[in-house]
Order: C-alpha cells, then sequence, then structure tokens
C-alpha cells in the first residue's frame, strides 16, 4: 500500500493549502490594520493563532506517524 499518497500528501495539501488561506488571511488583517500589535492582547491572539496552527499541524503529523507504524 502506498501510505504517502494516503496518509502524507494530504497532510501536506491540508497544512499547504491550508497555511496559504491562513496566512493570506492574517496578512490581510495585518494590511488593513485591523490588528494594532502595539496592544497586548492583540500580540496575545496573534500567538494564539500561530500557536495553535503549528499545534495542531504537530498533533496531526505524529497521530498520523504512529498510525502508520
Amino acid at each position: 500500500m502506498d501510505y504517502f499518497s494516503h496518509s502524507w500528501l494530504p497532510y501536506l495539501y491540508l497544512y499547504g493549502v491550508g497555511g496559504i488561506f491562513f496566512f493570506s488571511g492574517v496578512y490581510l488583517v495585518w494590511k488593513t490594520g485591523a490588528i494594532d500589535l502595539s496592544k497586548s492582547h492583540h500580540r496575545t491572539w496573534m500567538k494564539v493563532f500561530f500557536l495553535g496552527y503549528a499545534w495542531f499541524m504537530i498533533v496531526h503529523g505524529l497521530f498520523t506517524y504512529f498510525a502508520l507504524q
């Protein structure tokens, strides 16, 4: 069975294409001035967004890896 095309390719697509939309949205929010990074609560939420994206990406990757072992 080809594990890459059934497990890792969808993972790369999900976080690759999804990442393009995610980071484009963050860039759009930043460029329009909807976020003021001089405010601490805005910085906190930006950290939550980026760390949340990384957290789900890591957990999903680990579960995929462990499932294939």
